[in-house]
């Protein structure tokens, strides 16, 4: 079942598009990061899922419900945290999970047990008297992960949730997010930090000035991103016989020396081209009486397949 779904999605500040014919499908239960330069429209396409922007046009569905007359009540469905999330500095840990499960109507003795759940959840309970001020950087973003689930959504909404955190917090905050995930949680979330989504995410979406331009698991995007293969090859010859044969192939480029790791004499380069392509090339290879211990293909990262897709663009 799809969680989030949007149909032909738009988004305009007058004469600026940031959102464009965005159509964008979040399974139930998935791990989804939506990643894109700055300026993309992550953080509009998020605003708008959260009901805090109305688009231009375009449809949104929530388990398969469109946005109708009764969003209030759709909204309960939903936990939105902002990349920017100002906190009541003042209050005590627990008072500021405890006023916003009174926003939600939250009876008395039902808050008690949610608001000692949440800190335990985002292991804060021994912060539990402290003053939200007094807080590091990573509590602080804990805890507002704690207030958009003060409600039990079942839809999690996260713009940049590791944005500004030293590494040992966003180790804490990736593991966090994997037992909200185990709890059936559907949790799409922005990031810059490529390397994280990998490993975490289990489907990514990149959106490019407001467009859409792959989407699906991180399998199903590299089969799309395959304009260009990154090949290795290792052989008992000299370097300077494969590159004199690679060099006169056609398509091959960025030819670079690999340092062997048990023996044997590695190149890796690009190659234009499809699985044709890559199979004329081993087969001048050993036409050229290059002796191939092994030949394959170097698998593109999360970072390489951003790059190709976003036109080398800075995130």
């Amino acid at each position: 079942m799809i969680a989030l779904e949007t149909t032909h999605l738009t988004r305009k500040f007058g004469k600026v598009t940031a959102v464009d014919d965005l159509n964008l499908q979040v399974p139930q239960g998935s791990l989804f990061g939506l990643i894109g330069p700055n300026g993309a429209g992550k953080t509009t396409t998020l605003r708008m899922l959260a009901g805090l922007l109305q688009p231009t046009s375009g449809e949104i569905r929530l388990n398969g419900e469109a946005r109708n007359s009764n969003y209030d009540e759709q909204k309960r469905m939903i936990g939105y945290m902002p990349d920017f999330f100002g906190v009541y500095e003042d209050l005590l840990v627990w008072e500021y999970l405890d006023f916003f499960a009174r926003c939600y109507r939250i009876t008395a003795e039902r808050r008690r047990q949610v608001v000692d759940e949440l800190l335990e959840l985002v292991d804060l309970t021994e912060k539990r008297e402290a003053q939200v001020q007094t807080l590091s950087r990573g509590m602080r973003q804990r805890l507002c992960l704690a207030h958009a689930l003060v409600h039990d959504p079942q839809i999690l909404l996260l713009d940049e949730p590791a944005s500004g955190l030293d590494p040992r917090a966003r180790v804490e905050m990736r593991e966090l997010l994997r037992e909200l995930s185990a709890m059936g949680k559907t949790i799409l979330l922005s990031s810059h930090i490529l390397s994280e989504l990998e490993e975490l995410c289990d489907s990514i979406g990149i959106i490019e000035r407001g467009k859409l331009v792959a989407s699906g698991s991180l399998d199903s995007i590299r089969k799309q991103a395959r304009q260009e293969h990154r090949l290795r090859v290792k052989t008992i010859n000299s370097l300077e016989e494969v590159e004199a044969v690679l060099g006169n192939l056609p398509g091959v480029q960025n030819l670079e020396r690999v340092n062997p790791v048990l023996g044997g004499e590695m190149v890796e380069f690009n190659l234009k081209g499809g699985d044709e392509a890559v199979a004329d090339v081993l087969e001048s290879l050993v036409n050229q009486k290059i002796r191939v211990v092994s030949f394959h293909e170097v698998r593109n990262d999360l970072e390489d397949i951003f790059m190709q897709l976003t036109q080398g663009e800075t995130a």
